[in-house]
């Protein structure tokens, strides 16, 4: 069998699909109010809403959230909520604000190649460090569920579109799963069913693409989330288990070449500080100039990098240094303006980072192994991947 390949996924039936998809819980994680708009739109509706746990939640005691979204997945499948599609793929095409299309392919990824420890070199990879104290708790959430609800996006390297152009030649043929408008200008997204002798003609072009490949795929979004996948099916293996369906995870693969995949900055927020004291801790005869935002206005500091350590890097290492001195806390922010919003609150500071190379990412990978944690997004917050399909993990 392919690293990457079809599989049984659960479609929604009969749902509002506009209130049943939200999108992915490591977004807006500073931002109450977007998730209370989400609550107050959804309203007591069947929604994604209620198998996930928006990670704004997660720092606190989520037990008995646990339960309730436990419950509530076997409470959907009791009902029907979802209908089985076997052996299948699902190609989406998502439409975002700046009217690209980004094309994914929803199928399943195999555990047993990916390794997100330091040094990996397994066929899939993560692409930022992992930090392996937030695999528990996520581990918590997945441990007793029923259901997986993918927001990981999986990269490929197809410089030939070998996969999605196989795609693009029987499109006309395919059903149409499902067309509406995504909530909180999430975008346009369309999904159609590959089976039967679409599902093989993909395979064999996946097939293809694999052959030969030390690096085969780089997990673009959502790594936490497939690591504490790795994790519990690790955790099931050494119980005993065989033939476990927890050996693979439910992802989106999109390909590095497209247009639309645009690598967005991760910019750094530091909440109730001194911020002038977090200048001057900060502020060396460094090679790069940052700049920064709070309340009173902009500017610009300068970090020192150590050679071949990219600016995120280097800030990182520094904010890390000074919150284990000082009080405060850090965040990771999707959008400049978002990041300005926040920063305007009294005693924040936020740091606008750069962008990096794409086409020379996976050549990174797998030379220099993992990019510093938190380095890039895959496009804004509101282009993130949303819950839609699902798939059982037991």
């Amino acid at each position: 069998m392919s690293i990457f390949s079809g599989g049984e996924i659960l479609l929604p039936q009969n749902v509002e699909l506009n209130k049943w998809s939200v999108i992915a819980v490591d977004q807006f994680t500073s931002n109450q109010e977007y998730w209370q708009r989400v609550e107050k739109f959804v309203g007591p509706a069947q929604s994604t809403l209620h198998l996930v746990l928006p990670e704004i939640y997660l720092d606190g005691d989520c037990k008995e959230r646990i339960a309730k979204i436990n419950a509530a997945m076997r409470k959907y499948l009791l009902q029907f909520t979802f209908r089985s599609c076997e052996n299948a793929y699902v190609y989406i095409e998502r439409t975002l604000k700046n009217g690209l299309i980004r094309r994914g392919l929803l199928g399943l990824v195999d555990l047993e190649k990916f390794d997100y420890q330091k040094g990996s070199k397994s066929q899939v990879r993560p692409t930022e460090q992992t930090v392996l104290r937030r695999i528990p708790p996520r581990q918590e959430i997945r441990r007793d569920a029923v259901l997986e609800l993918p927001h990981v996006l999986l990269l490929c390297n197809d410089v030939d579109d070998s996969i999605f152009g196989s795609i693009a030649k029987i499109k006309s043929n395919l059903p149409l799963l499902y067309d509406f408008a995504l909530m909180e200008g999430g975008g346009q997204i369309r999904g159609y069913l590959l089976q039967g002798e679409a599902e093989k003609s993909v395979s064999q072009a996946i097939e293809k693409y694999e052959a030969n490949k030390s690096l085969c795929y780089a997990v673009g979004d959502g790594n936490h989330s497939l690591s504490a996948a790795k994790a519990c099916y690790e955790e099931e293996k050494a119980k005993g288990g065989k033939d476990l369906l927890s050996r693979y995870a439910l992802v989106e693969l999109g390909n590095i070449q497209d247009e639309s995949q645009k690598f967005e900055p991760i910019h750094r927020l530091l909440k109730n500080v001194q911020i002038q004291e977090v200048l001057d801790f900060l502020n060396s005869p460094g090679n790069y100039s940052l700049p920064y935002l709070t309340a009173k206005g902009k500017g610009t500091v300068k970090i020192g990098c150590q050679p071949g350590e990219l600016p995120v890097g280097a800030l990182q290492r520094k904010l890390d240094e000074y919150l284990s001195q000082h009080s405060g806390s850090i965040d990771y922010i999707h959008g400049e303006d978002e990041l300005e919003h926040l920063a305007k609150e009294e005693n924040n500071i936020g740091f606008v980072l750069p962008t990096i190379d794409k086409n020379a990412f996976f050549e990174s990978i797998a030379q220099n192994g993992v990019l510093p944690r938190k380095t890039f997004s895959m496009g804004h917050a509101e282009e993130k991947r949303y819950y839609l399909e699902a798939r059982k993990i037991k």
